[in-house]
């Protein structure tokens, strides 16, 4: 099974609503879909979301990286996925979201042609019912209470809600309401995007101590470990997390013995696939570190269907599994995937298990005048 082709597609898909986070609204989300076809006729499809404040790519970074990939993986076989990243990276310094695109297509790919899902190809299936963590993320009071019950009503036992955008007192005074709103018993974070100074964060998590908050991810810059472990230190109930730092194992090693994490959120877009996103979870789970695994805001179900083989192998999703494509007014393929009480089954179709319905793709291309990058 030799690859054929190789073909970024930018699209913009509609949100049901705008996500409000700190540096960033999201109201349609820009994406680069990879379909790889192979010379049996198979298809496999990938993603990776344009995410500039997160790891520096656009729909037009993205889509010249895969553009100036495409001569080292046209004619390889297609499922030797070990060869063509390595060939990647002999090709590319970076541009992770671009080769973890292309290595969920490879592995969509390489599963139909196996007649196995994805997971399979990953590593040992851990659990087949994953909990889904509910972002509440429209920095209005009383819309985020709205939108907190009716998750809660819906089954979601997890939460993240999104601070960092208004004042670290009234960040905290919405948090507190949601928090009580919720009550007990369920796994409730904040996420902060980078968006306090380390003073603001210690601020935010005296403010909010006893009332319910498991965890508060990315509260400072991503490169401030020292601000990280401050903030840790202040109050040591609430569990930090890193998200925006961490782009390798080595982030994650650092993070742990600077005292500056106790979890990470584990992204493919960050990490440069779903391979390295499964590696950094067994690192996790070697150091004690909880995790999480997430799409960025707006990924469709091609993405969220390679997160979710992925939360199926890896030895602990103590944090639980975002998914994003609920979000979408819109997606991609013609069944996304379900959802049931707050939770997501693992998938056993061939592949990543989803079908990308190719008229709804085109209905929502964004053109990109292609340049070439060397």
């Amino acid at each position: 099974m030799r690859i054929r082709t190789i073909e970024p597609i930018a699209v913009s898909l509609p949100m049901l609503k705008p996500v409000i986070m700190a540096g960033e609204v999201v109201r349609r989300a820009d994406n680069v879909l990879v379909r790889v076809e192979a010379d049996n006729d198979f298809v496999g499809w990938g993603e990776a979301a344009s995410a500039p404040i997160m790891t520096g790519d656009t729909l037009e970074s993205i889509v010249s990286a895969v553009h100036y990939l495409d001569p080292v993986l046209r004619g390889r076989d297609g499922a030797d996925i070990a060869g063509a990243l390595a060939a990647m990276d002999g090709r590319m310094y970076g541009n992770h979201g671009a080769k973890a695109a292309i290595e969920i297509a490879l592995h969509d790919l390489a599963g139909r042609a196996a007649g196995k899902p994805v997971h399979a190809l990953l590593g040992e299936k851990k659990r087949n019912r994953m909990a889904l963590l509910g972002v509440i993320g429209g920095g209005d009071l009383e819309g985020d209470l709205r939108d907190a019950k009716k998750k809660k009503a819906v089954g979601i036992t997890a939460y993240k809600i999104k601070v960092g955008i208004d004042t670290a007192a009234n960040d905290a005074a919405r948090t507190r309401a949601i928090c009580k709103l919720l009550g007990p018993g369920l796994l409730i974070s904040a996420d902060a995007n980078q968006g306090y100074t380390t003073e603001q964060a210690i601020d935010y998590v005296r403010a909010v101590k006893g009332c319910g908050l498991d965890f508060f991810e990315q509260p400072v810059v991503a490169d401030d470990l020292a601000g990280m472990a401050a903030v840790a230190a202040a109050a040591p109930e609430i569990a930090i997390g890193a998200d925006e730092g961490i782009h390798s194992l080595a982030d994650i090693s650092r993070h742990h013995e600077c005292k500056a994490a106790r979890g990470v959120s584990l992204k493919a877009i960050k990490l440069g696939g779903i391979r390295a996103v499964v590696e950094a979870g067994k690192l996790c789970d070697s150091l004690g570190m909880s995790v999480n695994i997430s799409c960025k805001t707006g990924e469709s179900s091609i993405a969220c269907a390679a997160a979710l083989h992925v939360a199926s192998v890896i030895p602990n999703i103590a944090w639980g599994l975002t998914l994003t494509h609920s979000g979408l007014a819109e997606d991609v393929t013609a069944q996304p995937i379900r959802t049931d009480k707050g939770h997501a089954d693992s998938i056993e179709r061939p592949g990543l298990g989803i079908d990308v319905d190719e008229d709804r793709v085109r209905r929502h291309r964004v053109h990109i005048a292609t340049r070439n990058v060397a």
